[in-house]
């Protein structure tokens, strides 16, 4: 069997084993927005939100150490 399939199978296991055991709907409040929502997509939309944010500062900073070097180089 193909390594890689093999590898993908586990991690679909695991992704349906993960999203069986945390249906419970949990009451998340921020400010004065209140929102109900399974834990699994809390812990996705969190997943999600970091994953935006971490590229979003990598490409910030990369950025920014680009226009430095070109404004020394100048």
């Amino acid at each position: 069997m193909n390594f890689k399939l093999i590898l993908i199978i586990i991690l679909t296991s695991f992704t349906v084993i993960f999203l069986i055991q945390n249906v419970a709907a949990v009451e998340v409040s921020f400010l004065f927005w209140y929102i109900s929502m399974s834990r699994a997509l809390l812990i996705f939309f969190t997943l999600v939100i970091g994953f935006l944010l971490g590229w979003f500062l990598h490409s910030y900073l990369s950025y920014r150490k680009s226009k430095d070097e070109s404004d020394i180089n100048v």
